[in-house]
């Protein structure tokens, strides 16, 4: 270990006599092990497929296509703590100059999902924490250990303008299959940044289709002394409770539980947004917000169905985009509760309010009179009116008149939900368990409609 300089100040020559006062032999295996470096020194368990990943995936390029929830986060968490201790590439690389690691993804904010998970790792164990040399935060994440080795969180935004003039060690592309401008990122950015050291890039990310990421599968998959792939089902993850895996994949269609749960490159196009819609919403968001004096606001709730959620948006159609600025998703509540959370927002916020009144109709607007909430039946003419309403959602994303931030829940039962992967999720047939997206669409109806009538008086004789 001396030879290695592990744990030695900032230039400290190598073969340093500084060392941690930990037994020898456990660090040396740790060395060509990330697994058993992951359990001794880390004190995490991987489990039996992310072992998998952790031992193979040391080729120049590798792959790693999963269901939501599988571990990736955790599984390259380790990877870069692995690396950056151990500064893991070609000894004749050295003289490169200090190990650079940097995790990349789509938002800079889904890259800090990764950085952040790494410093937990290593400051949760005495053993590794004492190696931290210094962190910084923002605006741009960073990392520096005592042996020199640097970790970074950067976006792809710009077609990777914040890699460029960078040369690295070790990269992940997070969430690489949803990256709007995959060539110029990945071809003329990414793969030019490993090259003077002779890199590794790693790109994980669940499928959203058959895209670039599918093709970069398959292309890797036959160069095998070139590069790895693997993909990697929820189930396969033993912390992840039954229960939720069953629920979530009764309510999924094949194709959907075939892309989120088992990882599988499916056939879509059915979808009503597409991506780059779906990130211009979420990049011109301002956040959800407290109500602001002068400003209009218009509520959309989508009621729960058995299995389903109650979902409530709230729309500021003062501005442009219009801004989501409030946002709730619960279940297991009796009715007057669901109806009181509604009066809330409305007695919070003002506007107006508009709810899925589908199957219960006057009964609900019946209770909810007092704030005059407006009902809307996705059943009416022949189920037109739900296409209409879906329509009016795809119009408004396309012409870039709606902002949303990506909420993210994580229920005590640990499942996760994210907007931004309903919107994703979101088509024209397979969309009942889509609330938070209908509540939204909701919204945007009622407030085209007052936008419309703003913009677009009545004509009258009299006026000319």
């Amino acid at each position: 270990m001396a030879e290695l300089g592990l744990g030695a100040p900032i230039g400290a020559p190598v073969g340093a006599s500084y060392m941690p006062a930990i037994h020898r032999s456990p660090w040396r295996q740790a060395i060509g092990d990330p697994v058993h470096f992951a359990r001794e020194f880390l004190g995490v368990d991987p489990h039996p497929a992310q072992e998998l990943w952790l031992r193979k995936s040391h080729r120049p390029e590798n792959l790693l296509h999963t269901g939501n929830r599988w571990g990736k986060s955790l599984v390259q968490a380790i990877k870069f703590a692995h690396r950056c201790l151990f500064q893991v590439r070609n000894p004749r690389y050295d003289r490169a100059g200090r190990y650079v690691a940097v995790n990349v993804s789509i938002t800079l904010d889904q890259a800090r999902i990764i950085f952040n998970e790494t410093v937990r790792l290593l400051r949760q164990h005495p053993h590794a924490e004492r190696f931290i040399a210094d962190l910084i935060r923002t605006p741009f994440p960073y990392l520096c250990l005592t042996n020199g080795s640097v970790m970074w969180a950067r976006s792809s935004q710009r077609r990777g303008e914040y890699l460029l003039g960078h040369d690295f060690d070790f990269v992940t592309f997070d969430e690489a299959a949803f990256e709007p401008n995959p060539e110029e990122v990945v071809e003329e950015v990414l793969a030019m940044r490993v090259v003077d050291r002779a890199g590794q890039i790693d790109y994980t990310s669940t499928p959203s289709g058959k895209n670039w990421f599918y093709r970069k599968a398959l292309t890797l998959a036959s160069r095998p002394s070139f590069g790895y792939v693997q993909r990697g089902d929820t189930r396969d993850n033993p912390y992840i409770p039954s229960d939720f895996l069953d629920r979530t994949m009764q309510r999924l269609s094949p194709n959907r539980r075939a892309q989120n749960i088992e990882g599988r490159f499916v056939d879509c196009g059915n979808e009503v947004l597409t991506e780059e819609q779906i990130r211009y919403a979420l990049a011109r968001a301002t956040g959800l917000q407290s109500p602001r004096p002068g400003h209009r606001y218009i509520h959309g709730w989508d009621l729960a169905r058995k299995r389903t959620w109650t979902v409530g948006v709230t729309l500021d159609v003062s501005v442009h985009p219009h801004q989501v600025v409030a946002f709730e998703r619960f279940q297991q509540r009796s009715w007057p509760a669901v109806y009181e959370t509604i009066r809330n927002r409305h007695r919070r916020y003002g506007g107006r309010t508009i709810i899925d009144a589908t199957g219960l109709g006057d009964v609900v607007l019946a209770e909810l009179q007092d704030i005059g909430a407006t009902g809307f039946n996705f059943g009416e003419r022949g189920g037109r009116a739900k296409n209409e309403l879906i329509a009016a959602l795809e119009q408004s994303f396309a012409n870039g008149q709606v902002a949303c931030p990506n909420v993210e829940i994580t229920t005590p039962s640990g499942e996760y939900w994210s907007l931004a992967g309903e919107l994703r999720e979101f088509t024209w047939e397979d969309n009942t368990h889509c609330d938070a997206v209908f509540a939204l669409a909701l919204a945007i109806w009622l407030g085209r409609d007052q936008s419309e009538r703003i913009l677009m008086p009545p004509f009258r004789i009299g006026r000319w």
